[in-house]
């Protein structure tokens, strides 16, 4: 009888996050190579990230690496005409996203109020407070979305430090681990600890 491998589903913030990539690397190119390294000594283990996200990630760790993670990465995007969710989840997303709006209003109209001449420091200002109540903890990219789908069709572990990925695989339902404890977890399950 054979084991049955373990499947994770791996996000780009393992390999772009600061914070979170160095178990494996300085720098998004050197990360990759660094999990390469570490995931090619593993058994009876899977990994997988859908085309989109490859794609992305080639953006920030260059073309030679992700063509090397290919070769350990399994590319598989999520079956979508096939997959159905709680209606539950989209009502409560759909509310999160109008909450969300209504902020950044708030935000807009704060920022036309405000009649100091800085329109530079305030524009930056505005930026940062805008991305902050509209992006973050939400699930705000086809390829997050394709992480979460693939995650859940593979019945796979979702590795992550995208917050908003992670809360909405908990809503659907997901295993998942934040990507700052994966390098040691796979320390750990290469040296059988």
């Amino acid at each position: 009888m054979t084991k049955t491998s373990k499947k994770f589903v791996i996000d780009t913030s393992l390999f772009v996050n600061p914070n979170v990539r160095g178990d494996f690397g300085t720098d998004a190119p050197s990360a990759v190579m660094g999990f390469l390294k570490k995931a090619s000594k593993m058994k009876n283990v899977e990994f997988f990230m859908p085309a989109s996200v490859i794609h992305e990630l080639k953006n920030f760790a260059g073309g030679a690496a992700c063509d090397e993670l290919e070769l350990v990465v399994r590319k598989r995007s999520p079956n979508m005409h096939a997959m159905y969710m709680p209606a539950a989840v989209f009502y409560n997303f759909v509310e999160d996203v109008r909450v969300r709006i209504n902020k950044g209003l708030r935000l807009a109209e704060e920022f036309a109020k405000d009649n100091r001449p800085d329109n530079d420091m305030k524009l930056a200002k505005l930026r940062d407070k805008y991305r902050d109540s509209m992006r973050t903890g939400i699930l705000d990219s086809k390829e997050d979305f394709e992480l979460v789908l693939l995650a859940k069709e593979l019945d796979a572990t979702l590795v992550s430090a995208d917050e908003g990925v992670l809360n909405f695989a908990n809503d659907l339902g997901c295993e998942w681990i934040n990507a700052s404890k994966f390098g040691a977890l796979l320390k750990r399950k290469s040296t059988g600890k």
